[in-house]
């Protein structure tokens, strides 16, 4: 099979909490023919799946509230990569790298086998964020004021740094995230073709 040497086309999709992420990212799945890739779906189906050799050292970091190995989080981006076979034009990848130890074990263990090429980066003030968060009621645990504002703390400290250094190598494509959904949406849909990917017909 010739696959092994195929460089996978990688976008991460990167910004705040709230910021509209996941919303973009199903439209351009729909649309554009890329995968929506999350980190942090990725692990939570790990732990779950039954006889999984990652799953309880998963299970004992998220308890801890602490972050899961960069190793663990790659292989399993990798593995989800690699189980779509030749259908995906490429991957958006949601959420990470979320910090200095992520960028520099994806580069360790990723880089000679994808194509990053750009960082989507979707900008929204912090209080449009928080408002969101809470209003969007998907029953998630840590949709609270105090968690989205640690949340967002993270984010400021550990993950914006990392779109600065895409920003240095020119690689990231900011849009504002406080727009509607459909506005943002016509911004990433001429930010994929400038890349020369097309709309799916």
């Amino acid at each position: 099979m010739s696959s092994g040497n195929k460089l996978h086309n990688v976008v991460f999709v990167l910004g705040p909490p709230g910021s509209g992420k996941g919303t973009q990212c199903s439209r351009i799945q729909a649309n554009l023919g890329f995968t929506h890739l999350s980190a942090g779906d990725l692990l939570r189906a790990e732990r779950q799946r039954h006889g999984s050799e990652f799953g309880e050292l998963i299970e004992s970091h998220i308890r801890g509230g602490t972050i899961v190995p960069v190793e663990i989080t790659c292989k399993l981006l990798e593995n989800a990569m690699l189980a779509s076979g030749d259908s995906a034009k490429g991957f958006l990848i949601d959420g990470f790298p979320r910090n200095q130890d992520n960028l520099d074990g994806w580069k360790r263990q990723m880089s000679d086998k994808v194509n990053v090429h750009f960082v989507l980066y979707l900008s929204a003030p912090i209080e449009v964020c928080v408002q969101r968060c809470l209003n969007r009621g998907q029953g998630r645990t840590d949709d609270n004021e105090e968690s989205i504002q640690k949340r967002i703390v993270t984010y400021n400290e550990q993950t914006y740094p990392i779109i600065k250094h895409y920003e240095k190598q020119n690689m990231v494509r900011e849009i504002n995230g406080e727009k509607s959904a459909d506005e943002v949406y016509a911004e990433v849909e001429r930010i994929f073709q400038n890349a020369g990917f097309r709309h799916q017909a």
